[in-house]
């Protein structure tokens, strides 16, 4: 489809009616001859602007918020009355509002979801209508969708169980594969499945919106889930189906159970693996390293952490290691001390990583008789630091300095968000290690002055791969997504990495360059669904074509 010649103003759409629907509403654009066909005369000032001069004037009103979440409230509020000026105006602004829209603002926003509610958007499917799925999914505002993301809002980013507030993430997500991918606005569906919350701050706030009930669990929440999965698929059977934010002892089983029956993905488990594998290859190449010669230590062992380090696990077997030495090179710590198979508390996945009891008998423990972070950085070369655990500072500056001691070029990542979670501050890790750490955060975090340079510090954002991802798949008709299409969107990531030509450039692409980016990206993923024979097959042009002819853009055309 041809979004830019294709999407039209539906018949008898007038007046008010329309000027109060935000995807086809062009406000003061409206020109003259469109005025009096569509009744808007009077209705509107005189004076006919371009997009490009309502853009202006909305980032006049933008600057004068004095705060994030205001500024966010008020971005929103632009998207719920007129969409092409919502999206141009973020990218006119894309460095500075991206973190507005979505993380860090957005956890914030999350929090605050139920005092700062203002238009519906997206669905929100509570547990008491557990019997009506489908007919809530066909309330639904546009009939025709291209991708759903859904939270249950038990894990948003690392603040914990936020309930309803959760449809926060799906929104702000969506955003961004309009902006970034170029999915029509129109036909993109956000969801949050209310199945309560244990929040009691939340519980007690006598303006929250969601349904007053302690979390379903068990067999009633597995149940309720898979009446939604049946009701997208008979109601939306081609939808892409993203999954965000669900909890760790939920997120892989879910993504396992349905991956096979729909075109669908984990965001958390397969997203956040891509974007970083993509920086870990831009920065093992500055290191002079192949992926295969790492030794990585991982602080968190949630399903964000053992996706990433299943990723990385299969790009070193791709260079050759079988999975068996593959597996030898991590250690994964999480708050109970390091994952060995003497531990029984462990999920499936996670003993994929476990270090033989034999293997450190013999080594250091800390005073709660674990073999912790600094026990395992005393007896590992380690060349590689990923924390995915939401704790703040754990990467002191006794590890890290003795990390540095062994490697000359570190490579440390402080993934967790927002950045009231960061495992550690990237000016910190450039002092701790004479400017010579190779860093990717979670959350933004301004450039980094050492001696004469400059050092930009990339983003491991999610935003680099979902976004291309949905129009890679789109674009290829793909019918299911597997981890070798992730793979290969995230290699083409890492070959866009802008400190391959400049050591002390980001080791990801700008954000101004994202949109180029993500073309890249979708193509590697639409090829590998057709390499797979789960796309119909293209030549290389065609697909290109076709990449081009499905990403929208904001611009206003002709009523």
């Amino acid at each position: 489809m041809k979004y830019s010649v294709k999407i039209n103003i539906p018949a008898g759409l007038r007046g008010m009616d329309l000027l109060d629907t935000p995807i086809w509403n062009k406000g003061t654009a409206f020109d003259d001859r469109e005025r009096v066909a569509l009744g808007l005369q009077g209705l509107l000032p005189p004076e006919v602007e371009s997009l490009q001069e309502q853009s202006k004037r909305a980032y006049e009103a933008f600057q004068t918020k004095n705060t994030d979440l205001g500024r966010h409230i008020y971005l929103r509020q632009v998207q719920d009355t007129n969409e092409t000026l919502f999206y141009r105006l973020l990218l006119d602004h894309v460095e500075e509002m991206m973190p507005i829209v979505y993380t860090p603002t957005v956890g914030l926003a999350c929090q605050q979801f139920s005092h700062i509610y203002r238009r519906p958007r997206g669905l929100i499917v509570s547990y008491p209508l557990r019997d009506s799925i489908a007919e809530v999914l066909r309330n639904r505002p546009n009939r025709e969708v291209d991708v759903i993301v859904v939270t249950d809002g038990e894990r948003i980013l690392g603040l914990g169980d936020q309930g309803v507030g959760g449809l926060g993430i799906p929104i702000g997500k969506l955003s961004l594969y309009s902006l970034i991918g170029g999915i029509h606005p129109s036909r993109t569906l956000p969801i949050v499945l209310d199945v309560g919350t244990n929040n009691q701050e939340r519980l007690r706030d006598p303006e929250y919106l969601g349904w007053r009930h302690e979390r379903v669990r068990g067999q009633e929440y597995l149940d309720f889930v898979d009446h939604f999965v049946q009701a997208v698929k008979q109601e939306l059977p081609e939808t892409c189906l993203q999954w965000e934010d669900f909890a760790t002892p939920n997120a892989r089983p879910l993504l396992e159970r349905y991956q096979d029956q729909l075109l669908t993905f984990n965001d958390d488990v397969q997203g956040t693996a891509a974007v970083v594998l993509g920086a870990a290859i831009g920065a093992s190449k500055v290191a002079r390293k192949n992926l295969r010669e790492h030794n990585i230590v991982f602080v968190g062992a949630g399903s964000a952490a053992i996706g990433v380090a299943d990723y990385l696990r299969f790009a070193m077997v791709e260079e050759g290691l079988s999975d068996k030495e593959a597996r030898a090179r991590f250690w994964i710590v999480d708050k109970d001390g390091l994952l060995d198979t003497d531990r029984r508390d462990l999920s499936a996945e996670q003993k994929t990583y476990t270090r033989d009891r034999n293997e450190i008998v013999d080594w250091p423990r800390n005073p709660h008789g674990q073999i912790g972070l600094a026990e395992v950085i005393a007896k590992v070369d380690a060349t590689v630091l990923i924390g995915l655990s939401t704790v703040k500072g754990i990467f002191a500056e006794s590890i890290v300095r003795e990390m540095a001691r062994k490697t000359e070029r570190p490579i440390i990542f402080p993934l967790s968000n927002p950045t009231s979670r960061s495992e550690a501050e990237p000016s910190d890790l450039m002092a701790w290690t004479d400017g010579r750490a190779l860093v990717a955060t979670g959350s933004p975090f301004a450039p980094v002055k050492y001696g004469a340079k400059s050092i930009e510090i990339a983003q491991c954002n999610n935003v680099f791969i979902f976004p291309a991802v949905g129009l890679g798949l789109l674009a290829s008709k793909a019918r299911r997504v597997t981890d070798k299409m992730m793979l290969a969107g995230a290699k083409a990531l890492g070959e866009q990495s802008p400190a391959l030509r400049d050591p002390a450039a980001s080791l990801l692409p700008s954000v101004g360059t994202i949109r180029d980016v993500a073309l890249k990206i979708a193509y590697g993923v639409a090829l590998k669904a057709q390499e797979e024979g789960l796309a119909p097959a293209l030549a290389p042009e065609a697909l290109q074509e076709a990449l081009v002819e499905n990403r929208w853009n904001p611009e206003y055309l002709p009523a």
